[in-house]
């Protein structure tokens, strides 16, 4: 079934974000929608993946599969795209089918075709997508070995290499950053920012300890609702003028166009005290404006000290992708013989029944005068050799199958 294995995938290679975005199916839609859509174009098996930078598509289907065969799948999975999104889609999909389709669903899983390199959280986003969609009907037995094969050689790749060791996200360098410090794990922390990237390290720093956290943001239900889930407490950012709780450490990340922290509010948020303190500025352009570093002890850590540190990593990670290739070319062959032994499974799944009917013919009608006659200890060692052979004849013929299989192979 896998030689009609096909994949469309729209990634950061062909698209921008915001158009990736655009396919993505909240998961609560998918089951109804996804279903319509393998009913209407009689796909044996369906497979539905989206992460934040690719929508991939996996499905099992006999026909013909070209661009009018994309048009239609399209159309039918996302109604509302206009003809001129529809065109610009099918134009730059990237179309992978058979054992290119395999090789694929691989090295996506392995992250070596990730947007950043050694992106661990992908293993986890492509076996949730399989359970989500095998739970839904959606696939069946070939993609079933498939997800499990996949899902096996990535746990190597993570296991084996270094492809996943030196972190490059800008959270946790900065993290790195703050245990390098030795920061206290009461350390007073004011959080200026409720987006995705403070909200991620605040939950970061509540994981390993920290406690004391102050929020600010331009909405203040934003703050308020960042420094619930810290225990801690939410502020606009208009308030940020009046302070006087001081602070210890700062991670700013806005998207002000200019210098948000000026000279006047550092100085207000100091209070006075004149120990050395540490701006984590994960904002571009900078929050902090350049004239408190030439007046004050502070340790700055900027998101260009970080995206050098990431620049790096990424290049450690990189010397790393030819022994995920072997691994990943190993894997590949491997999965190949695995299909043909389960051609050979369901190929010979009507055996058993066979050896059954023969042991049942045998025993009450071929045989069945001179087994009546036997005493009962006769009549048991009977049944346990005709057992015996039975097991032998369901296994024999499947290994000995399989056997001429490698050999061959």
């Amino acid at each position: 079934m896998l030689t009609y294995l096909h994949t469309i995938a729209f990634t950061h290679r062909k698209f921008d974000l915001t158009k990736i975005g655009m396919l993505h199916i909240e998961l609560n839609d998918q089951a109804e929608r996804l279903k319509k859509v393998k009913s209407a174009l009689d796909l044996d098996e369906f497979l539905f993946l989206s992460t934040c930078n690719r929508v991939e598509i996996s499905f099992i289907c006999k026909k013909q599969v070209d661009s009018i065969f994309f048009s239609k799948l399209l159309k039918a999975l996302y109604p509302n795209l206009s003809e001129t999104e529809l065109i610009h889609y099918v134009s730059n999909l990237e179309h992978y089918h058979n054992r290119v389709a395999i090789q694929h669903a691989l090295a996506v899983a392995s992250s070596i075709d990730s947007m950043i390199i050694g992106e661990r959280e992908i293993i986890t986003q492509v076996r949730n997508a399989y359970e989500h969609c095998s739970a839904n009907g959606l696939t069946g037995d070939s993609m079933r070995i498939l997800m499990k094969h996949v899902i096996e050689t990535a746990k190597k790749v993570y296991t084996q290499t270094s492809i996943a060791t030196k972190p490059v996200s800008v959270v946790s360098l900065a993290y790195q950053q703050l245990k390098k410090l030795n920061i206290a794990l009461d350390a007073r922390i004011i959080l200026i920012g409720a987006g995705a990237t403070n909200t991620t390290m605040s939950h970061f720093l509540k994981k390993h300890g920290y406690k004391n956290f102050v929020v600010f943001n331009r909405t203040l239900a934003k703050a308020e609702l960042l420094a619930e889930a810290l225990k801690g407490t939410g502020l606009a950012l208009s308030e940020i003028h009046n302070y006087t709780g001081g602070f210890d450490v700062i991670i700013t990340c806005t998207g002000a166009d200019h210098h948000l922290i000026s000279l006047d509010i550092y100085e207000q948020l100091l209070q006075g005290e004149t120990s050395k303190k540490t701006i984590i500025d994960i904002a571009i352009p900078q929050d902090l404006d350049p004239q408190i570093g030439a007046k004050y002890k502070l340790t700055h850590v900027s998101v260009e000290f970080l995206q050098q540190i990431s620049n790096q990593n990424l290049k450690e990670r990189s010397k790393e992708i030819d022994h995920v290739q072997r691994i990943l070319t190993a894997a590949s062959e491997a999965f190949e013989l695995r299909i043909k032994e389960r051609q050979v499974e369901i190929a010979m799944k009507a055996v058993p029944k066979q050896v059954k009917d023969i042991k049942t013919a045998a025993l009450n009608d071929v045989f069945k005068d001179e087994i009546e006659n036997m005493d009962a200890a006769s009549r048991a060692i009977l049944e346990k050799v005709i057992g015996y052979m039975e097991k032998k004849y369901i296994s024999g013929p499947m290994k000995l199958a399989k056997e001429i299989l490698l050999k061959n192979d």
